[in-house]
């Protein structure tokens, strides 16, 4: 099995050879980048911008990306053109300041610092995907509330989704998110009044030897404590900031 390092290399190596000059730039991004990868466990993301993303450029890659998903298990790029990247800022604002926070440039031009972040997007982003988790949530507790692992697992896979969209909030809150999982949500609790615990409770779900007395009314304090942060949310940050940045409004 190659070293996350010797893939990388392999991976820019295969996809200079293929892509040729319509390869622009190749970032990797995610837990990989910021440190904290670990192996076996966590994805290398990686960021292809290309010249074409015409269906004949893509075709000249495909083996590329099937050695990589397939002999290597890792998720398949992400592939843009440049302009495509700057122009998705308003709809992946989320994801596009992750990477400005922490990316490593694998091959070419470090296109994804000079992009501009609708931060008013931004802050929308943020509640329409913690609300999107929490109907999930919902959904899944009228499906399966009698079900205590099926509870469990829910609760522990999300947490790491919820972890992340809170930072965001906090960046919403117009504040610098700690580093560690308690700080934010001790940060979360203070802004929002939302459970800290009920954070905390599900989070460390996702170890499965970890214990819960009662899954139920921890599932059921995730729930509340997400509510809480998507109402307090949208009432410090209003709907009047919708508007894409650089356009007039009120």
């Amino acid at each position: 099995m190659l070293s996350t390092e010797a893939k990388l290399t392999d991976l820019v190596s295969r996809m200079k050879e293929q892509a040729a000059d319509n390869l622009e730039s190749m970032i990797l991004y995610g837990s990989a980048a910021r440190g904290d990868y670990k192996e076996g466990h966590s994805d290398l993301n990686v960021l292809c911008v290309l010249s074409s993303v015409s269906a004949r450029e893509l075709t000249r890659v495909t083996p590329v990306v099937h050695w990589w998903c397939k002999n290597q298990s890792e998720p398949a790029p992400l592939f843009f053109t440049a302009e495509e990247l700057r122009r998705s800022a308003d709809v992946f604002a989320i994801e596009l300041l992750d990477m400005q926070e922490n990316r490593r440039v694998l091959y070419g031009a470090d296109i994804v610092a000079g992009i501009a972040v609708p931060m008013n997007l931004h802050r929308v982003q943020v509640e329409r995907d913690l609300s999107t988790l929490l109907l999930k949530l919902r959904q899944h507790f009228l499906l399966n509330g009698h079900k205590e692992n099926e509870l469990r697992t829910a609760a522990a896979k999300s947490a790491s989704s919820v972890l992340a969209l809170l930072r965001h909030a906090l960046i919403a809150f117009d504040e610098k998110p700690p580093a560690a999982a308690a700080e934010v949500f001790a940060r979360i609790a203070a802004l929002t009044g939302a459970d800290a615990e009920a954070f905390t409770a599900a989070f460390k779900l996702r170890d499965p030897h970890a214990h819960a007395d009662d899954i139920v009314r921890t599932y059921g304090q995730y729930v509340n404590a997400l509510t809480v942060v998507i109402s307090v949310l949208d009432k410090i940050v209003p709907k009047r900031e919708w508007q894409r940045a650089g356009k007039a409004g009120s």
